[in-house]
């Protein structure tokens, strides 16, 4: 089976970013939208990052517009977005399917990892976040509706 480590995707600004950077780091991964009803989770996420990222979390965006649209701007307008309404500094991905034939790899390999409910791969809608722990295994799947202060706990435990 695949490693997280073997995957890679583009940031907003266009550089190619292997995620075998990241080794020894936990990370939560998060399908994110500007106009998405969660919108505002950009907030908790950034605070969840700077509470933690020295101890060696790190938050990892990427924007999708698969659902309702929520992602209609290109890359400059998402980090302006992000960086002005929500002072985001956590490292941000170009736009990704998450659900279907064009789904980036990444997200392939975190939903068969670890399924929703029922055991159902597909993801439900913006702002599903994904939990790594520093080896790299996918440890657990949450909600969109599931506030970034609910996982604290979560996070601890593998810090």
């Amino acid at each position: 089976m695949r490693s997280i480590y073997d995957f890679s995707a583009n940031t907003l600004d266009g550089r190619e970013q292997q995620l075998a950077d990241y080794r020894g780091k936990v990370l939560l991964i998060v399908n994110t939208a500007s106009q998405c009803g969660f919108t505002p989770q950009y907030e908790g996420l950034e605070r969840l990052y700077r509470d933690y990222r020295d101890r060696g979390l790190f938050v990892l965006g990427f924007p999708c517009n698969q659902f309702g649209a929520q992602e209609p701007g290109d890359a400059a307008e998402i980090a302006s977005f992000c960086s002005t309404t929500y002072g985001v500094s956590f490292p941000m991905f170009a736009k990704v399917d998450v659900n279907g034939d064009q789904a980036h790899p990444l997200y392939r390999h975190l939903k068969e990892a670890k399924p929703g409910l029922l055991g159902t791969e597909a993801i439900k809608w913006n702002f599903t976040k994904f939990l790594v722990d520093r080896n790299g295994e996918v440890v657990e799947r949450f909600a969109p509706a599931v506030k970034p202060d609910d996982l604290r706990e979560a996070i601890e435990a593998r810090l």
